[in-house]
């Protein structure tokens, strides 16, 4: 049970406080975290759960704001960090994004979402497509209207339909007059290269997303041609387990709208789409820096959307880089980016220049991590396929249409 919930921007400063249970958590928890947050620095953050003096701190970091989660009582701690992860997912849904200028914009509808979603300490109604219902996303006519009008709250007068319907996260009269399912791979491919170009780790973080829009009370089956190769798979609470875990099929009755079906891992891949090679050398307090792009075009798809991105070492004194294709830009902080976007066929994209060391460094002791960028349309570098889509008791015939794209995430060459 979750006694209260926090919002801490990142300085540190309390943005939302929701007490959950009749026992009030002071405001004083935030201070001590915060405290050990400074102390210890960023590997604090990676911390799920925490035992304070007097609680047991849960909490989940995203795009600079902390969702920070109190209890004093033994728990399920998967359960507090899952509802957590949920809270930020909703927020940013609503609010098109996630910082501390939309919490602060949009503090009401965030409060009136916190009250929904859990009840005296425990998760209540967390599906987005529900909540919508309930509490209407923010737009200007509601900003205006609440000017006018003087009242500010956003929640329904009515109960959603899914409170009758036998599945608590799908109407049951939803009605369509064509009815179509689209479902998309989104993977993320996470690599790390050493300074001599071997691939140390190559994994991939995936989704199924699934945007449904059936009448009635549909019931998918959805196959693939290899479900061996998935790790870690998680559902949406509609996902059946025991055909899952019996013939590795997805039997589910889908929430109506976009939700997130299903997320998994597959480890150990043996190459990457594309390649990154660096070369740092240094004399007589100078620096000079090659770095040579391209696709190994493996998959015979279009690489977009390339970046490669480093943090100059505090010993630079000036930098001068250039490239033959794309455009290159330093930052105050010593952010070099590299922005390539399509790789050409024709020739290798490449960067190079020269950097200053400071006065006394004859040579560079400090070497840069580079942080690749990438998007691939059109295929999952996972290798997962789907095989079919199937649906059953409803009579009428539907669209379906099916995505793949990849992204780069933790994508790291070292030099």
């Amino acid at each position: 049970m979750l006694q209260c919930i926090f919002l801490l921007s990142d300085s540190g400063e309390v943005m939302l406080e929701k007490q959950l249970t009749g026992h009030r958590v002071d405001r004083s928890i935030c201070g001590w975290f915060w405290d050990q947050s400074i102390s210890q620095g960023d590997s604090f953050k990676q911390l799920p759960v925490i035992a304070s003096p007097t609680h047991y701190l849960f909490q989940v970091f995203r795009e600079g704001i902390t969702f920070l989660a109190c209890t004093q009582v033994e728990m399920p701690p998967l359960m507090a960090i899952e509802f957590l992860c949920r809270v930020a997912d909703v927020l940013n849904d609503y609010l098109g994004g996630l910082n501390e200028d939309l919490i602060k914009d949009n503090f009401i509808i965030v409060y009136e979402l916190l009250d929904e979603m859990i009840d005296n300490g425990f998760p209540l109604t967390t599906e987005l497509n529900i909540l919508q219902e309930m509490i209407a996303p923010p737009n200007i006519v509601s900003k205006v209207l609440s000017v006018v009008t003087g009242t500010s709250s956003n929640v329904s007068d009515t109960l959603p339909g899914a409170t009758s319907s036998c599945v608590p996260w799908r109407t049951a009269d939803t009605k369509y007059a064509q009815n179509e399912v689209y479902v998309d791979l989104v993977e993320e491919m996470d690599a790390t290269i050493n300074r001599d170009g071997a691939l140390m780790k190559c994994e991939v973080y995936g989704e199924v997303q699934v945007n449904s829009h059936i009448t009635g009370l549909p019931d998918l089956t959805l196959s693939f041609t290899n479900p061996s190769i998935l790790d870690q798979v998680r559902f949406h609470p509609c996902v059946r387990f025991r055909p899952w875990e019996s013939h590795q099929i997805l039997s589910f009755v889908p929430p109506d709208g976009q939700f997130k079906l299903m997320s998994y891992r597959v480890r150990k891949l043996k190459s990457t789409p594309i390649y990154v090679k660096p070369q740092l050398t240094s004399d007589g307090g100078t620096c000079r820096l090659n770095v040579m792009v391209g696709s190994r075009n493996d998959h015979g798809k279009t690489i977009d959307s390339v970046t490669v991105q480093f943090q100059l070492p505090s010993c630079i004194l000036s930098a001068d880089l250039t490239s033959n294709h794309g455009t290159v830009n330093i930052l105050a902080d010593k952010t070099c980016t590299w922005n390539i976007g399509r790789i050409p066929k024709d020739k290798a994209p490449s960067m190079s220049g020269t950097m200053v060391l400071e006065t006394g460094l004859e040579r560079l002791h400090v070497f840069p991590t580079f942080r690749v960028g990438f998007k691939m349309m059109g295929v999952a570098l996972s290798g997962l396929q789907i095989d079919k889509l199937d649906l059953k008791t409803v009579p009428y015939r539907f669209y379906k249409g099916f995505r793949a794209v990849t992204r780069a995430g933790e994508f790291e060459v070292r030099s």
